[in-house]
């Protein structure tokens, strides 16, 4: 049997699935925490599928003729699915790149390293897991999924959004994951101006004293007391950032 005699013999409540599942399945594909490949290609597959089944029957409208299944539509669905996933884990790229930031600017780049498939320094795995964490324990996965509902009123099935406006969304998403990671990590480009700052009077002040190896262990030190003392309220504040994209997806106030 071929696909689009498969897809006729299908109820129209089916198909609406079947046209449902391409868009969440590239959804969960890029999903943060769920998404990654730590995580069985199976239980991703089954929860796309359990996702998919639950929209279509949130959605799903009897008297409006299911679009056919023609590959511009399929393509339109898929590339809609992958640019709302990747929109939602660019909020923890932020944390990535915050603490890359400050992993170089504190010296701590190399030390208590991760073996995950993603490297990255101590401090942004810190944060990452801490971001993870809070996202689940804090319920935003599940206001994910209402943002997700909402979508479909932006961009029904069958819609083919702007190629200008699409990529002005996704573009003004990546300038504001950089803006915040910059923002988060202030603090540690500061400490570490400081530092240098000290280093080079003391240098000046004795020549004959090798401040490098009196100041390494003082930044090092240093960043991970203020990674202590600041991670919280930097997941504070990504945290209400995440709420803002899933409050106003597609920005506003």
């Amino acid at each position: 049997m071929t696909p689009e005699a498969l897809y006729d013999a299908l109820g129209e409540g089916l198909k609406f699935a079947a046209l449902v599942f391409f868009r969440i399945g590239a959804v969960i594909s890029v999903m943060p925490g769920i998404g990654t490949q730590s995580l069985p290609l199976r239980v991703r597959l089954a929860l796309a599928i359990s996702l998919s089944g639950f929209f279509a029957l949130l959605l799903f409208d009897p008297t409006t003729p299911v679009p056919a299944p023609e590959i511009g539509l399929l393509a339109s669905e898929t590339l809609i699915g992958l640019a709302i996933g990747l929109s939602f884990r660019l909020m923890i790229f932020v944390l990535h790149t915050a603490g890359t930031i400050a992993a170089q600017s504190t010296s701590l780049s190399q030390i208590f390293g991760t073996a995950g498939i993603e490297p990255m320094p101590a401090i942004g795995h810190v944060l990452v897991v801490g971001g993870l964490a809070l996202m689940f324990l804090s319920g935003l996965h599940l206001q994910f999924l209402g943002t997700l509902a909402g979508f479909y009123d932006v961009w029904p099935i069958g819609a083919r959004p702007a190629a200008g406006e699409f990529a002005m969304w996704i573009a003004g998403q990546v300038s504001e994951t950089f803006t915040l990671a910059f923002r988060l990590a202030v603090p540690f480009v500061i400490l570490s101006m400081l530092y240098n700052v000290m280093l080079g009077v003391i240098n000046k002040a004795m020549p004959q004293l090798m401040v490098s190896f009196v100041g390494a262990p003082v930044i090092t030190l240093g960043g991970l007391m203020f990674l202590a003392l600041s991670a919280p309220y930097m997941l504070s504040l990504w945290q209400a950032a995440v709420l803002r994209y899933l409050t106003h997806p597609l920005g506003g106030p």
